[in-house]
Formats: structure tokens, sequence, C-alpha cells
């Protein structure tokens, strides 16, 4: 094989390519994926599945100039290898390294910030116009695969430029999977697409043609256009696409490269909107992530021959208690349903899949229609669990108040991955659920410190509660059980996990465990620290926060986010104005990607950093 990639910095260097050439190419680029992501971890089957069209978008299009659009953006490895970044693609997600998503400031050639799904049209929607408004020239381009088009948003944005003729080119990544196998009628849709006869001929081609043919040319062009419909419509049933104002491109086998080319050159003269409809597998060119895509979307460094991971899991993950504790509550409770969002691998839904299939809906990738239909469940007195990332659930935001906490609706979410997540950056830190949702008449949050806490809080949530509630829990595993951590849950009650005279540390989740450890360390120096395990952050237990405050007169809270979407005033205004009080909580700014523990050393929030920021301050 040739050594083309090393020939490869920049998008024109493709051009010195045949068709041939890039095939070959191609395949380096994903041996070059495979042992870079086999080290650093990132998102392997999404990039491996589209480096024939990133190619061929690179080599279609100036992009430099026009603008291409990524939706969730954790495809673009490809994008970043042909952009002048592939030296340090060994960086990638890691502190201080290059964004697993496109970021406008590590690259001209990155259009807009990505993360979510569902944005790209809608972004490049908005570029197009004001394109047009500048009477610039431009191609607009935006890439989002058939998970992210069941996002409401998508639709929403399709209709506009459907219904406003915005010339701009959307393409339509179909690879069948989001992260989940994709759900819905559009999944349907599409699937019968991909199995029918190609679509070549477009309106403007056919138009093109039938206006060169004198006298008759009009009517002969209105007469085959009813007969292109109509097998149009046997070959594609119900074309959306065509129906809401596109032109429909497709579909195209998305790893022949010419054939991209081809299409994409075309799609350039269409002055109007475009989806091209692309075919790909996700996976593609590695066995094991061909086989399991779900498994190799994100995965950990592993071993390449194998694929098996290099990350010894020895203990379970809160995901995977909160799903297997929902499976033993829903066999007592028949009332319980579960509901997901694309995520039912990753919300630890697996078994509960499995038990009771007629009794989990997952809804595809959309959070807004998960909420109010989870509202929809409650209205009948039914017991919806709602498990979606924290990161996502915001995307949900005005139907957890419109729709839940306005009826006070009896609706139980289940916030995985509430704090810091890491590698995947600012878009998917966890760190807002507190704010937006202790700040919500009638709604209630639990943040449990352990496994023993997390269950209980469940069985509490489902079972003996009636309202809207949260219970807010880390990614990854807990590696201690909490003292006391298995006494009864009560509304509003938090508990002592360490007694002690000099100071009180007030926190939640995770972070208890973080301070169970300054507390034995400062005893070998004897200071005495009270370590407090809130559990609700809503209500709070202002009766024991005040008994303990008033006992050792200096405070530290630790919060796991900002300092305007934390606690702290709500504590504060509890407190006498003797009290010391110290607050640690990250900055005003969005978490960038790294390494968990390098992050929580950067911002303070390690043990030993907090015992010297305890120490400055009260002067111990």
């Amino acid at each position: 094989m040739k050594d083309l990639l090393s020939k490869v910095n920049w998008p024109e260097d493709l051009h010195q390519f045949t068709f041939k050439d890039m095939k070959l190419l191609s395949e380096e680029i994903r041996e070059f994926l495979i042992d870079t992501i086999s080290k650093t971890g990132g998102h392997l089957a999404s990039n491996l599945g589209v480096v024939e069209l990133t190619i061929a978008l690179h080599y279609a299009f100036d992009l430099s100039k026009d603008k291409l659009i990524w939706d969730v953006g954790h495809q673009s490895y490809v994008h970043k290898i042909l952009t002048g970044r592939k030296d340090k693609l060994c960086t990638i997600r890691q502190m201080d390294g290059l964004s697993g998503f496109p970021k406008r400031e590590e690259s001209n050639y990155d259009t807009f910030d990505t993360g979510h799904s569902s944005t790209s049209i809608s972004a490049a929607v908005g570029i197009a116009r004001a394109r047009d408004l500048k009477k610039e020239d431009y191609n607009v381009l935006a890439v989002i695969g058939d998970g992210a088009l069941t996002g409401g948003m998508s639709f929403e944005a399709l209709n506009d430029i459907g219904k406003n003729n915005t010339k701009l080119i959307v393409v339509l990544n179909d690879n069948e999977m989001s992260i989940s196998e994709n759900v819905g009628g559009l999944s349907t849709h599409l699937s019968k697409a991909r199995t029918a006869t190609r679509y070549l001929n477009t309106k403007q081609d056919l138009d093109n043609f039938l206006v060169k043919i004198p006298g008759a040319g009009k009517a002969i062009k209105n007469f085959l256009r009813t007969i292109k419909e109509g097998v149009k419509k046997m070959i594609l049933p119900s074309m959306i696409f065509e129906e809401i104002g596109l032109t429909y491109l497709g579909p195209i086998d998305g790893h022949n490269i010419a054939e991209l080319v081809d299409v994409f050159e075309r799609a350039k003269h269409i002055n109007e909107p475009v989806l091209i409809h692309v075919c790909t597998k996700k996976g593609r060119g590695y066995e094991y992530a061909e086989e399991r895509p779900n498994d190799y979307h994100g995965v950990s460094a592993f071993n390449i021959e194998t694929g098996q991971s290099l990350k010894k899991v020895t203990i379970p993950t809160y995901s995977d208690v909160f799903g297997n504790k929902l499976c033993e509550i829903a066999e007592n409770n028949d009332k319980v349903v579960a509901i997901s969002a694309a995520m039912i691998d990753g919300t630890g839904l697996c078994e509960f899949l499995k038990k009771y299939p007629s009794k989990i809906f997952d809804v595809g990738i959309a959070e807004q229609h998960a909420v109010t239909m989870a509202a929809g469940f409650a209205v009948n007195q039914m017991v919806p669990v709602v498990a979606l990332y924290s990161s996502f659930l915001q995307r949900a935001y005005d139907q957890i108040v419109h729709d839940v906490a306005t009826q006070n609706l009896h609706v139980v979410f289940a916030v995985d991955r509430a704090g810091i997540v890491g590698n995947d950056g600012e878009t998917h830190q966890g760190v807002f659920d507190t704010g937006f949702l202790t700040q919500l008449p009638n709604m209630t949050v639990m943040a449990p410190a352990d496994y023993n806490e997390l269950n209980s809080m469940l069985e509490f949530a489902v079972n003996n509660f009636n309202g809207p509630i949260a219970l807010r829990y880390p990614r990854g595993s807990s590696s201690m059980a909490i003292s006391n951590s298995n006494k009864e849950i009560e509304i509003g009650k938090g508990l002592i996990v360490n007694e002690g005279d000099d100071l009180t540390i007030i926190t939640y989740s995770h972070m208890v465990e973080v301070a169970v450890d300054i507390a034995e360390k400062l005893k070998k120096e004897n200071i005495s620290v009270e370590v407090i395990n809130l559990r609700f952050l809503k209500p709070l237990d202002d009766e024991l926060l005040l008994k303990s405050a008033n006992k050792t007169n200096k405070i530290l809270i630790i919060e796991e986010t900002s300092n305007d979407a934390g606690i702290f005033n709500k504590i504060n205004g509890l407190l006498p104005k003797n009290i010391d009080v110290l607050v640690k909580t990250f900055p005003d700014i969005f978490i960038r990607h790294g390494n968990p523990n390098d992050l929580y050393k950067k911002y303070g929030f390690d043990s030993d950093s907090l015992i010297k920021y305890i120490k400055d301050r009260f002067k111990f």
C-alpha cells in the first residue's frame, strides 16, 4: 500500500490523487484512526464510517471558503486529519489537546461548535441567510446523521428552508445508528429508501432538458413530471423531503468517493435547498466496530487485535446500579415505565429492556418529547422514570417547567452523568442541573453519595413520593460506601457522615468521598472536621446545617457546579453572620475537555488542593 497519508496535510493535497488513490488513502486513514484511538480513547465507530464522505466533501468543496457544519461533531476526526491537525490527533480529548468535537478556536475549517445533536441544519440556515443578505457567494453544508434527524429541531429547520427556499445542502449520513439503534417512523422510512432503485434524476436536470424542446417543451415537462412523481412515490414511499420543498438526491453509496464527488458537484448548481441521502456503515473497516457499533461509539483505550478495553472495570457503575434497581422496583410496581432518548445502553436500561420490553420507550434523540410524554404517562396514573444525561436533560428544560413542574406531576428524572464528565468537554459536563432544577417550584432534587443511597433514593422517588423528583448521580463508579448511607430516606433530611468540632464541610454526591478523605487527613493534624452529606439539594435540611454551623463556626461548601448554579446562596441565607463561610465551586466558565481527575486537580477539587484551600483561608 502507498504511504499516501503522509502526503496529506491540507484539503488541497487531495487533488494530487486519483479516485483509486483516494480509496487507498481511506484505508490508511482508517488504520491511523484505529491506532490512535486505541491509545487515547474516543469516538471510533462514527469516524470509521465517514472516511470517504469526509474526503469527498473536502475534494468537492473549498471548505476554507464554503461552510461545513457537522451535527453533533463526534465524527469530525477525519475532518481534523485533513485540515492540518493530523499530528495532534494523539491529543484528542486530552487536557489541552484537540477537542473531540469541532471548535472554531481550533481551525478556520471548523465553522460552528457542536456537541449535541440536531443543531446543524438550523445553524446552516442562519449562515446561509446571512450570506444572502451580505450578497456573498459560497456553499453552506450541514452533515447530519439519521439518528440526529429524529430530533425535533432538525424538522423545524427542514420545514423552514423548504418553505423559504434557502439555498443550502443537507447531507444525511444514514448509518442506521445513533448511539443505540435508531427507532421511529423516520428510521423506517429511510430503510425503505435504502433498498429502493436509485433515484437519479433531479427536478432541475429534467427541467433543463425539456425546456430546450421548441413549442411542446413545457407541456411535456409538466406531463413527465407528473409521471416521474408517481413513479418516485412508488420507488421511494412518502418522500418526505421533497414534500416539504427540498430536492432529494440519493440514496448514494457513502463509501464510493467518485459517486459522492459527482453528486456534490451536481448539488452545487441547484439553486434551492438540497438533501443528499448518503448511506454509510458505522465502524467500517474494523471488524469489532462493524459488529458492535454501539459498543464502539465511544471507547476507552483498547487492544486492536482483540478489541478488548484496556480499562479494568471491577465494580458496576452508577448507571448499572440504577438499571438493576429499576428492574427490581418494576417487579412489584406495575405502574413503572422507563423512558430513554436514544440512550438505553448509556443509562443502564439494557436489562430493563430485556425484562420489560413493553414498558420501556426509546423515543430517539428527542428529549423534549420524552419529558412531555412522561407528563402524559403521569396524568394517567403511571410512574414514568426518564433516564437522561444531565447535559441532555437541559435540552428539555421548558418541558420540565411547563409540562411537569407546573402540574406537579409524579415524574422521576434519573439524571445520569451529573457533575464533571471529562473528555467530551464543555457540551457534556453535567454542571448546570443543580441550578436549573432546584429553582423550580414543586421540584425535589436528590443526590446519592454512593450505591446504597442511589438504590434507596430511587425506591423513595418511585414508590414513596408524589410529584416531580430528580436524582442526580455521576458518571462511572463509586469507590467507597459512605457512613450511614443505608439510613432510611426522609424528605429533606441530610446526614452527618463524620462528627467534628473545628470545621463543617457541606457537600453531596461523590464529592462526599472527597470530604471524608479531607477529614481523615486533617484528623492527623488534630483538626476535627464534620462532614455533612446533604442528600437533598431541595429541600435543604436547614436544621442540620444550622446546628453544625453553630458548633464549628466555620463552613466549607463543596459543589461540582458554578457558583451561580449552586446551593450556596440558599445555605448562606440561613446562617448567622458570625459564621465564616468558604465556598468551592467551578469558575464562571465552560469546563473544557480532559481526564476527570486532571480536571479536578486543575480546578482544586482534589483533597490535597482543598486542604491547602482550607488552611490558607481558616488559618489552621
